[in-house]
């Protein structure tokens, strides 16, 4: 399906994803996925005021989900009105993969909370129902959905999929439209940066220390609602913005 955004005229894909969940609902074998998906989701003609958001964030001891595992997952569950921080949620996980020193000090997480960590599979139930029936907000979307559907498949023999908001590929729809032109590259310029932190100061948003995933989810959400506020409107259907 296409949809023509006014603002930006071009056409840009979204899909179907109440459909997508109704089917996957069928097919899933595991009773926790079919839960998730029987719970629905909002449709995409939904006003973003209207949606229930959840910003969530993992911290991973690599890049590579076929090779690194997830360390920590931080959730924050929004809206465009409120960030709801008392009911946030932080988890600590095992990998299954070796973990390496260099991660350790890029995220600050000790071998101890490692070490007394349970595995993802145990804490699978809770943070399903937390994503029951919300739209993910990350900011790039092939980390999260990359490590929680390698996690799950290693766990259950079944992938995870959901639909996000992803803050990165807003920022890029506003920076990226087009490549550098040669003579740009000549002088030495560089694209601009829609890292969070990056995307996070051209909107006045204050630092973060980063790489924590709770911090980085709040991070998120406030920066969700800072580009709704100045690129869109509250009544903007919400297929204009997922993927």
């Amino acid at each position: 399906m296409f949809y023509l955004n006014p603002n930006k005229q071009q056409a840009i894909a979204t899909q179907d994803w109440p459909l997508t969940f109704a089917r996957l609902k069928e097919e899933a074998k595991n009773p926790l996925l079919k839960a998730y998906y029987a719970a629905g989701l909002v449709s995409g003609d939904t006003p973003l005021s209207q949606v229930p958001f959840l910003s969530i964030d993992i911290e991973t001891t690599g890049l590579c989900p076929k090779k690194n595992g997830i360390l920590s997952i931080g959730a924050v569950p929004m809206s465009l009105a409120r960030i709801r921080c008392k009911d946030a949620k932080h988890w600590f996980v095992k990998p299954r993969t070796k973990v390496d020193g260099s991660s350790m000090v890029i995220h600050g997480i000790t071998h101890s909370q490692i070490a007394a960590a349970p595995d993802l599979q145990t804490i699978m139930q809770e943070m399903l129902t937390l994503f029951a029936g919300k739209i993910l907000v990350v900011h790039c979307r092939s980390i999260e959905r990359g490590f929680l559907d390698a996690a799950f498949r290693t766990r259950i023999n079944e992938g995870l999929e959901f639909p996000v908001v992803d803050t990165m590929e807003l920022e890029g729809r506003l920076h990226r439209k087009k490549p550098l032109s040669w003579w740009d590259r000549l002088l030495g310029r560089k694209p601009t940066s829609i890292r969070l932190a990056a995307s996070r100061e051209r909107y006045g948003l204050p630092t973060y220390h980063p790489h924590d995933a709770l911090t980085d989810a709040l991070a998120s959400a406030e920066l969700l609602q800072a580009q709704i506020a100045h690129h869109y409107l509250p009544n903007t259907p919400l297929k204009e913005v997922w993927k």
